[in-house]
């Protein structure tokens, strides 16, 4: 791997940014220049929240533009389809099969799109669907979706697993660290099963 472009897309709560932190951290472990990039906008919680993580032997810039991305990782399926034109061809589509209502759809402006998940797969051969929220349940704690996803993000990538681990032990609070690990563990051993 030379570089990779990860464009996390989520809902303010679900834990991106801590996603975005442990992916660069790993990627400094393997020498990488790595830039981050965090856009929380009206993000308290409930509002969209994007990431982007930039790795490789030199990074310029922290902005991921349209086409560019490698992987989007999607907590949320609307926010996948909000973000899918910066997928590049060929790139990888993870989406977290979770809705969560924006406000526009709560008050009743807007209707919450249909079948997005196979809309996305007709376009984009390289797309995986979990239920990290199910999961993060079965874990003990519904806050752990993060690490789900990275867990499964980091089974397509080439960094290495145990220093994915090493990074959820620098960063996350102690007393949290194994059951974020137990998360990881089963996301990274989804797309196996």
């Amino acid at each position: 791997m030379n570089k990779a472009n990860i464009l996390l897309a989520g809902v303010g709560g679900q834990g991106i940014i801590l996603a975005s932190r442990i992916i660069g951290n790993t990627a400094l472990m393997n020498s990488y220049d790595v830039k981050l990039s965090e856009v929380h906008g009206m993000a308290q919680r409930g509002g969209s929240v994007i990431s982007s993580v930039k790795m490789g032997e030199k990074v310029y810039s922290p902005i991921i533009e349209k086409q560019e991305a490698d992987i989007i990782l999607a907590f949320e399926k609307l926010e996948a389809l909000r973000w899918i034109e910066y997928l590049k061809p060929g790139g990888r589509m993870i989406i977290n099969d979770q809705e969560i209502m924006p406000v526009s759809v709560t008050t009743g402006k807007d209707s919450y799109p249909e079948d997005i998940i196979s809309r996305i797969k007709a376009h984009y051969d390289n797309t995986v669907c979990i239920d990290a929220l199910k999961i993060a349940r079965e874990c003990g704690n519904i806050k752990v979706l993060n690490t789900v996803l990275i867990g499964l993000t980091a089974s397509f990538m080439e960094l290495g697993k145990e220093d994915r681990l090493k990074s959820i032990r620098e960063l996350v609070p102690e007393r949290f660290v194994e059951i974020n690990i137990k998360a990881f563990e089963r996301g990274y051993n989804y797309a196996k099963s």
